[in-house]
């Protein structure tokens, strides 16, 4: 769920919330992993009939400088950056067919109608699996009434009392316009399907709140934003979210990615199109970036990555010769630090990357590992180190930590801090959501953000805090045999020192202690008496 305003309904959860509460009940005996494509891509299919229609209604009104045009002709939709809806897929369409048996036939035909009627964008991209037997059509029924609920276009109520998703009349101005609330569904519903999952779907879905802190430290305000496996494009979204937060220029940043899964490559491409992103730099092919370099030419000002952890299937022995193994070949089981130098190979010479690794990849000196992550600190390439808490990914429990690498630490942007390493150990921030998963609130966030932004001001008020970050050099870290782990280097934190004496503290304690014994000795004769009632002695050992 993104950070910011909710979008509360009457009965306090989130609109998203209520949304997938019912959605859910609608899944009845299909598996996550399936439904998740019918869900998405109904909130796809909505969002562009939604905004088809409202420059269609513009277009017959013949307002302005839409006189003379043609309601029905593709390109007058083109000029406006709209998807063009053919009428059998659009949403009035559809929903008001959607208690006919045929149902899924008719949506499967709508989103083939959509991809012919916009081949460049969608060719390919839309799932047209609702005609499915074990899909009941009262289900799909249901679940196109329950999305088509969701309009803010003309009015600050949704109007459907079954679910009573009516949004709060005391705030009607603070409420998201169309394409932001279904964006925002369409993310919670991403990170909700990654719960269901598991490990499966957490491979498509990297957690907002991790994808936030990676965005917020590297600040990608404008140039070339490279994520060479972008899973679901969650931080191609956050980065334009970020530009726009800032009153930036959303034109200022282009993105590219590559992903090696088909499906959710087709997730991703429908996550953009749904914010108006443009993804038409998105490649998709099943061999991956190591064996398959969809942007081999590419140099990125930004590079922000979440790639598998400890990869033992990357196709590394086809590879010992590869021009990008700069630094040292990297073992052929586990590809960390072929993504690290992956990344490098696509860095811009005032580039900046930030990405999630496994802790072990800190610490690791098996196959050659060691010896790869000290030519990189030798380069001075690696400019911060944040240990992360656990159960923040859905998909694994592996510990991990965040990596930011820099080719411009001489000052050319910033303050010089060349010869020098930032270790922030985040381990104990956050909170948890349930009793699995952990996120970070936005203080968290805004606190390793900060806190890496003063270290790289120029007249920046950083300072060391024991148990939380301290700039070490690369002497220092040499001492510890190139070894990058924060915990090393930041210390514990201090004792918090208590006005309250030693001799008061002990005092307590025991007069605690002394009145659970009397306790425990009261319920010992109870538990004797009641005993004795029933014919039973206590012996005593």
């Amino acid at each position: 769920m993104p950070k910011g305003k909710k979008t509360k309904t009457q009965n306090n959860d989130s609109l998203e919330q209520k949304l997938w509460k019912a959605a859910d009940k609608l899944r009845k005996n299909i598996d996550a992993a399936e439904y998740k494509h019918i869900v998405l891509g109904l909130i796809f299919l909505k969002y562009i009939s939604d905004s088809f229609e409202q420059l269609h209604e513009k277009l017959i009104a013949q307002e302005g400088n839409y006189e003379f045009a043609d309601p029905e002709d593709p390109d007058e939709y083109k000029a406006e950056n709209v998807f063009f809806v053919p009428e059998v897929a659009r949403w009035s369409t559809l929903q008001a067919q959607a208690k006919q048996p045929t149902i899924g036939q008719l949506v499967d035909e709508a989103m083939e109608a959509i991809e012919q009627a916009n081949p460049k964008a969608l060719k390919g991209i839309l799932p047209k699996v609702y005609g499915q037997q074990k899909l009941d059509p009262a289900s799909l029924g249901g679940l196109i009434d329950m999305i088509g609920s969701v309009n803010l276009a003309q009015s600050p109520k949704v109007p459907n009392e079954q679910l009573e998703l009516e949004i709060d009349p005391a705030e009607p101005k603070t409420e998201p316009r169309q394409a932001d609330l279904l964006g925002q569904v369409y993310e919670y519903f991403l990170g909700q399907f990654a719960l269901a999952e598991g490990k499966k779907g957490g491979q498509f879905y990297t957690p907002e709140a991790v994808v936030r802190v990676l965005v917020e430290m590297l600040e990608p305000y404008q140039g070339r934003v490279f994520d060479p496996c972008c899973g679901s494009g969650g931080m191609f979204v956050q980065s334009e979210k970020f530009v726009s937060h800032h009153q930036g220029r959303l034109d200022d940043i282009s993105i590219y990615g590559q992903e090696s899964n088909e499906t959710t490559y087709k997730l991703c491409r429908m996550n953009l199109a749904i914010r108006g992103i443009d993804g038409s730099n998105i490649r998709w092919n099943p061999e991956g970036s190591f064996l398959n370099d969809a942007h081999k030419d590419l140099k990125a000002d930004f590079v922000i990555a979440n790639p598998p952890f400890n990869d033992s299937d990357w196709g590394g022995d086809l590879l010992r010769k590869d021009g990008r193994w700069k630094y040292g070949v990297p073992p052929v089981g586990n590809a960390n630090f072929a993504w690290v130098q992956h990344f490098l190979y696509h860095l811009a010479p005032t580039g900046a990357a930030g990405f999630v690794l496994s802790n072990g990849s800190l610490s690791s000196n098996t196959s050659g590992e060691g010896e790869i992550r000290r030519a990189l600190v030798e380069a001075d390439l690696v400019d911060c180190i944040v240990m992360l808490p656990t159960q923040l990914f859905y998909n694994t429990g592996i510990p991990a930590c965040l990596w930011f690498l820099s080719r411009y630490k001489n000052g050319n942007k910033n303050r010089n801090r060349k010869g020098e390493v930032l270790f922030i150990d985040a381990s104990e921030l956050g909170y948890m959501v349930n009793r699995r998963n952990r996120t970070f609130s936005e203080e968290d966030i805004q606190r390793i953000s900060d806190t890496y932004h003063e270290w790289k001001r120029d007249g920046g008020s950083y300072q060391d805090i024991k148990g939380f970050c301290k700039s070490a050099t690369l002497a220092e870290i040499e001492k510890h045999n190139f070894v990058l782990t924060p915990g090393r280097y930041v210390g514990i934190p201090d004792e918090v020192e208590s006005d309250v004496s030693f001799e008061e503290t002990m005092g307590a304690l025991t007069a605690e202690l002394a009145a659970q014994m009397q306790e425990a000795a009261e319920l010992d004769e109870e538990i004797k008496i009641q005993l004795a009632k029933v014919g039973f002695e206590l012996e005593v050992l």
